[in-house]
């Protein structure tokens, strides 16, 4: 279909739309108290499970904010609040700390949960769009996160509202984050798997090339057994290394054609006088996405690992790091 750049009805509607739920995040700013920190507090020193429950639509925004706090460094999972009143209150512990979202605040479902989270002891954190509710005013913390309208033109469909808890749950779970101090390893031990966990987890060492596989010429070679080095591997460069086993440099494609553009006669020449000093270089336990980057920052395709000695222990390409799925 031809696009077009009249402004039809259904545009009208999204902008609209997406207005008024811009504006509903954007007031939550003016709503972070000391509640908000309260809560934080609770959730740190947390020895159990942050639970969320939610009925509806905020139920699944509950479930939602339980999967982001668990990736994040705060172990957590949904509670059905109906369920919960059928034998499933049996997962929660006052070890634990609850967070129950209801825009009015007066779901039954979530509020008859308060006698039994009360005389177990469990902390309580609220996430309600009125502060004067049932539930928020049985919280040990309360989060605001009333809206002026929701989205819908029947200001009756869960939007604005939804949105607006999704964006605090995901305000909390960050300053979380932040105060842990977690990691990008950190959250690479939930993710293991797909290209994040690629990305975040594997090491030079996993990839690298080594043994029989390692490109290698002794320092003062003819520059012929360099090549035949490059060739026999396929990395497109080779190790030089002195006496000790030592890395000198390294003696690449590109070096080969600059060697051309200097010598007219290549029987007489040894990699000594052509190859590249000192090198680029990486240890082993590097993570490989740094190592994208060091190629990518000095463009080359490949590179030379060493030990803590500079001995020559293994060589990756960019191949390998394709391969992976790292890139």
């Amino acid at each position: 279909m031809p696009a077009t750049t009249e402004t039809t009805p259904f545009r009208q509607s999204a902008l609209r739309t997406l207005d008024i739920e811009q504006a509903a995040i954007a007031g939550l700013a003016s709503k972070l108290d000391g509640h908000f920190d309260h809560a934080c507090e609770l959730v740190l020193a947390c020895q159990g499970r942050v639970v969320v429950t939610g009925m509806g639509k905020s139920g699944h925004i509950a479930g939602k904010i339980a999967a982001t706090l668990a990736s994040t460094g705060s172990p957590a999972f949904f509670v059905h609040p109906g369920e919960a009143s059928h034998g499933d209150l049996g997962m929660i512990t006052r070890s634990d700390v609850v967070i129950a979202l209801s825009n009015s605040g007066e779901t039954a479902e979530v509020t008859a949960l308060l006698p039994l989270l009360k005389r177990l002891g469990t902390p309580l954190i609220s996430m309600t769009g009125r502060p004067s509710s049932t539930l928020a005013q049985h919280a040990d913390a309360h989060l605001d996160s009333s809206v002026d309208r929701e989205a819908c033109p029947l200001d009756l469909a869960p939007t604005s509202s939804t949105t607006a808890a999704l964006a605090l749950g995901d305000a909390l779970a960050v300053a979380l984050l932040e105060a842990r101090g977690f990691t990008a390893e950190d959250f690479a031990l939930s993710h293991p798997g797909g290209s994040l966990g690629r990305r975040l987890l594997l090491r030079v060492r996993d990839l690298m090339h080594q043994g029989d596989r390692l490109p290698q010429v002794a320092l003062g070679s003819p520059l012929r057994d360099a090549l035949l080095e490059i060739t026999q591997q396929g990395l497109g460069f080779t190790c030089v290394v002195d006496p000790d086993g030592l890395l000198v440099g390294v003696y690449t494609d590109g070096d080969l054609r600059r060697t051309l553009d200097t010598f007219h006669d290549l029987r007489d020449v040894r990699v000594d006088d052509v190859m590249t000093r000192p090198g680029k270089r990486i240890p082993p336990d590097l993570l490989a996405a740094e190592a994208v980057r060091i190629m990518e920052d000095n463009r080359i395709t490949a590179l030379a690992v060493v030990d803590e000695h500079q001995r020559p222990i293994g060589a990756l390409h960019m191949h390998d790091l394709l391969a992976s799925g790292v890139i």
